[in-house]
């Protein structure tokens, strides 16, 4: 398998110089693309100087700061592009552990889509204020209900995909940025009958940097919601899967406890 871990950056000069490094020791094959938007505090210098070093390091440099699922399909296409097996996404403030990385990888060899996931048994966040555990935990119940995902944690942004899963979508009529542009690829990719499944992770809250959630961008993703419920059918931005051996099934309460149960990571 030859993975490729897309990380979307922008001012995290703190951060970076520590991720890179152990992102490549914690999976020899593992390659990493950092998706920069003109960050003024020199971060893209930072990830340019890792790639003069190793060519397992490749960097993307956008004019600006063009949101987040414009960073994530750029890399999406890049990866489609260099003929990568398994496309990793992930956060660059340590949020997602790379220790991780190694437990998403197995798990994608039987899915087509993984989830890093707060919200199954093993899962959990660290060091939230009960505001932020009631936001995010409303947030995800508001959409897992009004759009039937069978999802744990509809928002999160730690992901592993197979590349057939990727070939599948038609980016460009994809209409969200912020992060509500996980919860739109999640219904698009469960709607189109992907095997999705949920590995638990810790998630601490970052200790450097700054966090871009924004009151525009919480908005987007409430009012998407309900575009994505009240849409026919979204034609043409994915391709229902047709090779059954990966094709998604639902499990009952008791059948999904059991797993959860009796497996390192938990499907829906």
């Amino acid at each position: 398998m030859k993975p490729l871990a897309i990380i979307p950056t922008y001012n995290e000069l703190e951060n970076l110089p520590r991720l890179i490094p152990a992102l490549l020791n914690i999976e020899p094959a593992l390659e990493v693309l950092v998706v920069d938007d003109a960050s003024p505090d020199g971060t893209g210098e930072i990830a340019e100087s890792f790639a003069r070093k190793t060519a397992r390091v490749q960097v993307l440099h956008r004019e600006g700061k063009l949101g987040l699922g414009t960073a994530y399909v750029a890399g999406f296409k890049y990866a489609l592009g260099h003929d990568y097996d398994a496309v990793i996404q992930m956060d660059a403030d340590f949020s997602h552990s790379p220790e991780d990385i190694p437990r998403l990888l197995r798990a994608v060899e039987s899915a087509d889509l993984v989830i890093g996931s707060r919200r199954v048994p093993g899962g959990q966040v660290e060091n939230w204020p009960p505001l932020r555990r009631f936001i995010s935990m409303g947030g995800n119940f508001y959409a897992r209900t009004i759009l039937n995902l069978p999802i744990g944690d509809c928002t999160a942004g730690y992901k592993c995909f197979r590349r057939e899963a990727l070939e599948a979508v038609d980016f460009a009529s994809v209409t969200s940025n912020g992060y509500g542009f996980q919860v739109e690829m999640n219904f698009l990719w469960h709607r189109a009958g992907f095997r999705i499944v949920e590995v638990p992770i810790v998630f601490p809250d970052r200790t450097a940097g700054h966090s871009k959630m924004s009151s525009r961008i919480f908005l987007e993703a409430a009012t998407l919601v309900w575009k994505l419920r009240w849409s026919e059918a979204h034609p043409g931005q994915i391709q229902r899967r047709s090779r059954r051996s990966f094709g998604r099934r639902s499990l009952g309460t008791s059948e999904s406890s059991l797993f959860a149960g009796s497996m390192p990571w938990h499907r829906h």
